[in-house]
């Protein structure tokens, strides 16, 4: 594997060498572009992680969530298939309804409810149409870091300097932590063979936002905040969420013989690394 193109922000994706050094901005939604930097450059593999995930703004903006989630997919892919690249795609729960009462398998039906879900599921079907033998689809839910804007930072923050908080409980799935998933994107790379076609993966363990967010709490050593379970509705949003977002990765722990962490056991490791990036700062 010479260079890996990543997507990592809503236009731009990064040229990187193996280790992950940026190298060059690019934006995706420039056909022309893409097609000259992955020809230009020898492309081996493009991960895309690129995405508008606003899920509320996207309803007011569909086509912009669109050119990003599915146009800008659809350059990447045709560029990789002209050169003889392959393709990894990081997708969303949101491709399905939430009214399941089992995991999501890869093969259930897919209904998504919201223009960040539907615009997704695009960008899947254009990957799979252009390049089906050199693609992988990787869904995911519930996504945090130490970085960024996330859930668990959010939660921390007002965890501090709030004396109570309500967050629903008539949502749950698996919290899934950034570094675990880009973990699953270099065992997809490094397999001894290639293996296309969908995947799930999450960290393992079920919870619903509430109960995510005393664990988040118990572990960040925050007492002093009342956290309160409430409805979805008591929150109306302008995207539907999905009520059950719990994805099957058996596929994916099979295929590629992984065992994956619970998602207390990350989410216990990457509140730490948080606290100790507040200490580093300050």
């Amino acid at each position: 594997m010479r260079n890996a193109l990543a997507g990592d922000s809503r236009f731009n994706a990064t040229l990187t060498d193996v280790a992950g050094e940026g190298v060059e901005p690019l934006d995706i939604t420039n056909a022309a572009a893409v097609r000259n930097m992955v020809r230009n450059r020898q492309i081996d593999v493009i991960v895309n992680c690129a995405a508008y995930t606003a899920v509320d703004a996207a309803e007011d903006n569909e086509q912009l969530a669109r050119t990003l989630n599915a146009d800008a997919v659809a350059n990447l892919a045709n560029a990789a298939h002209e050169c003889g690249a392959r393709m990894v795609q990081i997708s969303t729960d949101y491709v399905f309804d939430g009214q399941a009462c089992i995991p999501y398998l890869e093969s259930h039906a897919t209904n998504p409810q919201s223009v960040y879900g539907s615009t997704k599921l695009e960008g899947e079907h254009r990957l799979l149409d252009i390049m089906p033998e050199d693609s992988v689809i990787l869904r995911t839910a519930w996504l945090y870091s130490p970085y960024g804007k996330n859930f668990v930072k959010t939660m921390i923050s007002l965890g501090r300097s709030k004396p109570e908080l309500r967050v629903v409980f008539d949502q749950v799935g698996s919290p899934t932590c950034a570094r675990d998933l880009a973990a699953a994107i270099m065992t997809v790379l490094t397999a001894p063979q290639w293996h296309a076609g969908v995947y799930h993966y999450t960290n393992e363990g079920v919870t619903s936002w509430y109960d995510f967010t005393l664990a988040i709490h118990r572990l960040a050593g925050i007492t002093g905040c009342n956290v309160q379970p409430c409805h979805s509705n008591e929150f109306p949003a302008r995207a539907h969420r999905p009520s059950y977002s719990v994805l099957d990765k058996s596929k994916f722990k099979e295929t590629f013989s992984v065992t994956i962490p619970h998602w207390e056991v990350s989410l216990r490791e990457q509140v730490q690394q948080i606290i100790e990036n507040e200490t580093t700062c300050h």
